[in-house]
């Protein structure tokens, strides 16, 4: 992979050199506002529409807009897809894409294809400073945070390339690929204003999840924001000395104070909260720690998810057997909704943890 020009600022939208304004990520009043007074209003609603809801990835494509307009943005604009450098396809129908920025670093998408929906999973930065230790993303380290934009970016990729429309199609998002969401929330809230957008891409926040580690302060930040997608917390142990040894990112909040956090936070009539469970051999999956997590969440509308781990080169776990996963799902679900997530795309490193932006 070439090194990164240095004249390029992806966060700031704009490349030095030619002056070019990147303008995917710009909302609606940002667009009339770089357009300028020269220009109606209407043309940049047609340039918005054109952006987020036809996936134009090109100037010239816009064609509701005049020759002679085109060439005027083309020459102060550029739209600002992510790169597809490669595409992996599972045995299971899963799509695996590496994506390049502006500044030459790569992130990783997926498509989960099923037969009534299709799931995509974005990344919300570039690697990941959680560091929990069962997850291949860590491994890379954290490099930076994604512009809205780029995030944006990454689903109308896998959309054009998959003809998703969520018209006519159930769409999921998940925001849980590398990263860690909520340190970069202001432009993942921003993302996810252009992603519902209805005159935009036109997923729905019903449809829409972002993960954390639990990350406190930034859960009650987004709990006030009035567009939001729905969240999910990755719990992963059932005391604090095990939780902290896993997600050393967690250390600085106990899960008393987690709990306390998602209790308080306001759920819509329509959502339930979600939690997620990594279970690690002979760690964090006896009918101990089973027991206690129901406890956990017992007095929480919500739901757990469970996830065998997915094994990769550097992970010093080894995934919890079938039976043992059975047993565990049978004792919380005595008392809270409990479901086993099926692995999508392990053979192409494709499932959750094993984002790497991996060459195969």
């Amino acid at each position: 992979m070439p090194p990164a020009p240095s004249h390029i600022f992806p966060q700031l939208g704009v490349r030095l050199g030619g002056m070019a304004q990147v303008l995917l990520g710009l909302e609606f009043t940002e667009i009339e506002k770089a357009l300028g007074p020269d220009h109606p209003a209407f043309r940049a609603r047609q340039l918005y529409q054109a952006i987020y809801r036809r996936r134009a990835s090109r100037i010239e494509q816009m064609h509701p807009l005049p020759a002679a307009l085109r060439s005027e943005l083309a020459a102060r604009f550029e739209v600002g897809w992510p790169e597809t450098v490669a595409r992996y396809e599972s045995a299971d129908g899963t799509r695996r894409y590496l994506l390049r920025m502006s500044d030459g670093r790569t992130v990783e998408a997926v498509l989960m294809p099923e037969q009534a929906r299709d799931t995509i999973c974005i990344s919300t930065q570039v690697g990941c400073p959680a560091g929990c230790r069962f997850c291949m993303t860590a491994l890379a380290g954290f490099e930076r945070n994604l512009t809205a934009g780029e995030i944006v970016g990454q689903v109308l990729v896998i959309a054009q390339d998959n003809a998703l429309d969520p018209a006519a199609r159930r769409v999921n998002l998940v925001m849980m690929g590398m990263g860690e969401p909520l340190l970069n929330l202001r432009e993942v809230l921003k993302a996810t204003r252009l992603l519902a957008d209805p005159e935009g891409v036109g997923l729905t926040v019903r449809r829409m999840t972002v993960s954390t580690v639990g990350l406190i302060p930034q859960m009650e930040e987004l709990s006030r924001q009035q567009v939001r997608p729905k969240l999910a917390v990755s719990l992963n142990a059932s005391t604090d000395e095990q939780r902290h040894q896993l997600m050393p990112i967690t250390r600085q909040y106990l899960l008393k104070d987690l709990l306390a956090a998602c209790r308080a936070y306001p759920l819509r009539s329509w959502e339930r909260l979600t939690f997620e469970y990594v279970l690690l051999k002979g760690v964090n999956d006896s009918d101990a720690d089973a027991h206690r997590v129901a406890r956990l969440l017992a007095p929480i509308r919500s739901k757990l998810n469970l996830i065998a781990l997915n094994p990769g080169p550097g992970i010093p776990f080894e995934p919890s057997d079938p039976e043992r996963i059975a047993a565990f799902q049978a004792i919380v679900r005595r008392s809270k909704p409990c479901f086993i997530r099926r692995p999508r795309g392990q053979d192409i490193y494709a499932a959750c943890g094993q984002l790497k932006r991996m060459t195969l």
